[in-house]
């Protein structure tokens, strides 16, 4: 896994040097891994790039810069400057990566080709409330830092995000990863994201999701992205009456041909999958 130079940034990459580039942002708690699907199906005919984003997966334990959304935006443009033809790229981001994509639409929409946004929070959520600064420093110390050799506890916690056993190595190995400044920086900044100035500027073709089951403010989000964003459309992710609220938002993993199947109608200006609802 390289470096890149500019940005700091450890990412995979595989597909053709000349293709198209698409940049994958990974949510909080987990890393690039979690896009291994998608980049199999892609890699064919895309250059897939997948960062680990600052203080996260392998920069956890070397980045010396606390994880911000904006400076985690500033060091991905970065990154697609370097790493990508002619310095633009499609780039997908899920949960706390499609907060960095919103960041990086707000500021450098000129990196960006297509933008697909999945389940970024933008409006208080009524459970950080109950997440201060001390709590979620004491939450790293009893529930995480004692048992991150417990594979019946990190099942547990990878199971509570929706997350099959099929990736239980790499969440493992996220979950050991962690420390106590990343977890507090990753929440924090997850917790008071909120729409930033200049996004109706960037008119640059984004598709905004959410799973049917989410919280309100989340699919408030969404609908808040779609009103300012002036090349944006919004979907709604349903899969099934036995899904669950994580499994729609992690629906990368969970429904990962969907997921992809929408990724590539999107940045190619085909079709949605008929699967998809619209955003309401």
């Amino acid at each position: 896994m390289p470096i890149d130079q500019s940005s700091q940034l450890y990412y995979e990459v595989s597909g053709p040097e000349v293709a198209q580039s698409i940049v994958f942002l990974h949510g909080g708690g987990v890393a690039g891994w979690m896009w291994h699907k998608q980049v199999q199906a892609l890699q064919a005919e895309y250059r897939c790039l997948v960062p680990d984003l600052p203080e996260q997966g392998k920069n956890a334990r070397t980045d010396t810069t606390p994880f911000t959304t904006e400076g985690a935006a500033d060091r991905i443009a970065q990154l697609i400057r370097s790493q990508t033809h002619g310095g633009q790229a499609h780039v997908v981001g899920l949960s706390e990566g499609a907060q960095v994509v919103v960041s990086l639409l707000s500021h450098s929409p000129e990196v960006i080709d297509h933008a697909m946004v999945s389940s970024a929070i933008m409006r208080p959520l009524w459970v950080a409330q109950f997440y201060p600064r001390w709590a979620i420093v004491w939450s790293y110390r009893w529930f995480i830092a004692p048992f991150k050799n417990n594979d019946w506890w990190i099942r547990l916690n990878m199971h509570s995000n929706g997350i099959s056993d099929a990736y239980f190595a790499d969440f493992k190995s996220s979950f050991q990863e962690t420390t106590e400044a990343s977890l507090l920086n990753m929440l924090l900044a997850n917790f008071r994201f909120r729409m930033p100035a200049g996004l109706e500027k960037a008119n640059v073709p984004v598709l905004v999701t959410v799973g049917r089951k989410e919280y309100a403010a989340m699919k408030q989000s969404a609908l808040d992205l779609v009103k300012v964003l002036p090349k944006a459309r919004g979907i709604m992710v349903a899969l099934g009456s036995k899904s669950s609220l994580a499994e729609e938002h992690s629906w990368a993993m969970t429904a990962p041909d969907l997921f992809t199947a929408t990724v590539k109608a999107w940045i190619e200006d085909r079709p949605l999958p008929s699967d998809l609802l619209p955003l309401s």
